[in-house]
């Protein structure tokens, strides 16, 4: 847990240095009580202003209501926390093998606990019809960007990202050690019964809001990292200005954009060479 929340942390600092990009997790359900937040505005502080982290005080207070009195029975619960990446440029992603929310499902099934992955509206999106559920685009009067008016696709289409706000949603099973007595099967075959001991969280949630969080922010990085090094490579306009890129790098742009056999450089030296020498 420790080493994915450093690195998220390192990754989070990357993203919002070089794009702005803004990250934030908080619970969203807790078994079967829901909560009411605005994906665009909620801020840090909304989340960590109760122990559950949701955004929605009143939900939250009803969602720890609900966790004490599991605890109380020796038992554990699960629920869902929501992921939210505000800034997220359009283009980070690929549209075959290595589609952003494939990434972003892979990462973040490698969670403890973690049982199931939605994207955008994920399997409510199957109660729609196409017409309701596309997301349909029109230009920003006031910035001139190219928008959608909804976001059901969770700022993904295609396996790329679009420009809107990044949402996933992750589903967390029930902690397995609980203190009711439970059946099971030893080593040497012999049906016993089991009641597990010590201390043991009744809810996995709160804890998993960062590592949710961190997993996001990971996939997100990457993806970055490797649009950068395809710009470097194949830059698609021709610039004089000196951008700093993730790699820690500076890529300099000037005249025609460079021909794929042409050794490119780095401050160290010429990273590689003509690809039709042999």
């Amino acid at each position: 847990t420790i080493g994915r929340v450093a690195a998220g942390a390192v990754a989070k600092k990357i993203l919002h240095m070089y794009n702005g990009i803004e990250i934030l997790a908080y619970v969203s359900k807790v078994q079967d009580i829901g909560c009411d937040v605005n994906d665009d505005t909620f801020t840090l502080d909304d989340v960590d202003a109760n122990i559950v982290r949701c955004p929605d005080q009143e939900s939250a207070a009803k969602m720890l209501d609900r966790i004490d009195e599991i605890r109380k029975a020796g038992n554990s619960i699960g629920g869902v926390v929501t992921c939210v990446a505000r800034n997220v440029p359009a283009g980070l992603g690929s549209p075959v093998f290595d589609k952003l929310e494939a990434d972003l499902a892979k990462a973040c099934m490698s969670i403890p606990a973690a049982k199931g992955f939605e994207s955008g509206d994920g399997f409510a999106g199957t109660l729609l019809s196409g017409k309701d559920h596309n997301d349909e685009f029109y230009v920003d009067p006031e910035t001139g960007a190219t928008r959608t008016s909804t976001n059901r696709s969770g700022g993904i289409q295609g396996g790329i990202s679009n420009g809107e706000n990044v949402v996933i949603h992750v589903a967390f099973k029930p902690t397995s050690t609980i203190g009711q007595v439970q059946k099971t099967v030893t080593r040497d075959g012999r049906e016993v019964e089991l009641r597990g001991k010590g201390r043991h969280d009744p809810c996995v949630l709160p804890r998993a809001v960062p590592m949710v969080e961190a997993m996001m922010a990971l996939v997100l990085v990457d993806a970055l990292m490797m649009q950068q090094a395809q710009c470097e490579l194949f830059p698609n306009e021709a610039s004089s200005e000196e951008k700093p890129n993730p790699m820690g790098t500076t890529a300099r742009y000037e005249g025609e954009p460079r021909h794929m056999n042409e050794p490119v450089t780095s401050p160290s030296g010429p990273v590689s060479q003509r690809v039709d020498e042999e």
